[in-house]
């Protein structure tokens, strides 16, 4: 059972997450809260507790603490949560920011409701998750990339691990990847291994936000 926390400081959205999620027989609701600083408390409470938090949805804009400064707190007191940003598609600069915080995505707030519920699935498996357009709207601002000047590691990567990590930048797990590529999985997870390390990136959301401001891979003979 996946334990999920609702974060939204507006009844109504947290009335219809609550009402999608309650029908998903995997996912149970532990809680809610209407800030950041609620939510904080709430975690903290329940992580002693059989209800412990697995996943938070969390949103941005909202008043006492915001999304962002909610993420930082939370994944420093338990680095092992995962976080699925709630945003609209106007809100690319904040994403931007709870990414780099450690959220392991986004999910923008009209998303159909058999999508947020297999978005809640894959990153609590760890993956990446990022809803369609927003990444690539923040990947046109002026910066070319999140991260400043690219890391010197990139090329240093060889071809096929330009492949992979094209494809985590396209939110692909690493079964996915492994169809795409005809790898197993096992060499899949060895490459993404040595391209983070390489490119000295904490996590595969780090990844996919690099892999979308690169130019594309030629492809492989």
């Amino acid at each position: 059972m996946i334990h999920v926390l609702l974060v939204d400081d507006q009844a109504i959205m947290r009335q219809g997450l609550r009402a999608i999620l309650s029908l998903q027989k995997d996912i149970a609701i532990v809680g809610e809260a209407i800030n950041g600083r609620e939510a904080v408390a709430t975690v903290q409470r329940l992580m002693s507790t059989p209800n412990s938090v697995d996943v938070v949805l969390m949103d941005l804009r909202m008043p006492v603490m915001d999304g962002v400064a909610a993420t930082r707190e939370l994944l420093r007191q338990f680095p092992a949560m995962k976080v699925l940003v709630l945003t609209t598609f106007e809100e690319e600069g904040l994403v931007r920011q709870a990414v780099e915080a450690g959220a392991l995505g986004y999910l923008l707030k009209d998303t159909p409701s058999e999508d947020v519920a297999q978005a809640i699935r894959s990153v609590h498996r760890g993956y990446s998750q990022f809803g369609p357009g927003l990444l690539q709207k923040m990947m046109t601002r002026q910066s070319p990339s999140p991260f400043g000047d690219m890391p010197p590691g990139i090329a240093e990567l060889t071809p096929r691990e330009r492949e992979v990590l094209a494809l985590i930048g396209q939110g692909a797990s690493n079964r996915e990847i492994a169809r795409a590529l005809f790898l197993s999985e096992g060499t899949v997870k060895n490459h993404v291994t040595h391209l983070l390390g390489r490119l000295g990136l904490r996590d595969r959301t780090q990844a996919a936000l690099l892999a979308a401001s690169l130019p594309p891979s030629p492809p492989m003979e």
